[in-house]
């Protein structure tokens, strides 16, 4: 844990409204020196919201929104910090190394060019147009441009969107690679399994409130689920019929088993099927925490989404 760590940045009991619609009601918020918070919830559930008002582009109603003990309209505050959102408004025209260079040039001790292509992965892009680049190598260079002032606090914002399995790998290397210097990560994402590996800490929103925080191992703890995985010849849609059996999936030759009660359902797996194996047993994860802590229609297509 790292809550010893200076607090970078903070929401305190912070209120947002957009006419009649509440998006923000007491949050409260801190993100702590190398540590990666993970805000998790579905859309309209307040987070764009919350990054907003720490990122000083949207006032709060009521409460407080800091950076580094600063107002986030402070230029001392936002020299320390990289942002990384979902849409971004980048020049077509403009080969990469020419936009690594004018990011560079805003700050006193960019980082170098060198860094920004190791740690995003740009190898072989430097001469590509950023136009011509495909949504995943665009994504790629828009990591690389908020790394360039050397950030304290980095706001990711949906990053490994559009990335294949193997540059996804290497963003979170670079995510922990920079974390362990001690910067500060914000990070939002609908792959619940991003969050799972990288997160020291998560926040869930729900309704424009915090409905669960803590580490990921605490956020699972919301949820007595099982999940059962076994190789089995049986029907997954025979098992998905059983008692205290939530859910039933077959990947490739295993079947992949959601219970409320796992030992029911194991003795039944050994009874019906003698070939059975490779049985494992695991608490339910960070997915069906979410959807145990957020639910609604909405947010259980946000979770098929994530799957």
């Amino acid at each position: 844990m790292t809550e010893h760590r200076a607090v970078l940045a903070s929401l305190r009991n912070a209120h947002k409204r957009y006419g009649k619609v509440v998006a923000l009601d007491g949050v409260d918020l801190q993100l702590h020196a190398g540590q990666v918070l993970a805000l998790l919830g579905a859309n309209g559930a307040g987070k764009s919201t919350a990054i907003a008002l720490l990122l000083g582009l949207l006032p709060a109603d009521a409460g407080e929104a800091t950076l580094f003990g600063e107002s986030p309209q402070s230029l001392a505050a936002r020299q320390r910090i990289g942002v990384m959102l979902q849409s971004a408004s980048i020049p077509d025209a403009f080969k990469v190394r020419e936009l690594l260079d004018l990011t560079r040039s805003y700050y006193p001790m960019p980082r170098s060019v060198a860094d920004c292509i190791a740690l995003a992965g740009l190898q072989g892009l430097l001469e590509r147009r950023y136009g011509r680049l495909s949504g995943g190598q665009q994504r790629r260079v828009q990591f690389a441009l908020a790394l360039c002032g050397r950030p304290r606090l980095l706001f990711l914002d949906e990053p490994t969107t559009g990335l294949d399995i193997e540059a996804r790998q290497g963003l979170w290397r670079a995510i922990r690679e920079l974390v362990a210097q001690g910067c500060a990560v914000l990070l939002t994402t609908h792959y619940l399994e991003e969050a799972e590996a990288l997160a020291d800490r998560v926040v869930v929103l729900h309704e424009g409130r915090v409905a669960a925080q803590g580490s990921v191992q605490e956020i699972r703890a919301h949820v007595s689920q099982r999940r059962i995985r076994c190789v089995s010849s049986l029907s997954e849609d025979s098992v998905a019929s059983w008692p205290q059996v939530r859910s039933a999936q077959r990947i490739g030759d295993r079947i992949e088993i959601v219970s409320d009660v796992a030992e029911a359902v194991v003795r039944r797996l050994l009874a019906e099927d003698a070939g059975l194996q490779e049985l494992e047993v695991q608490r339910a994860g960070l997915a069906e925490a979410f959807l145990e802590l957020t639910q609604g229609a909405d947010d259980k297509t946000a979770l098929q989404e994530a799957a």
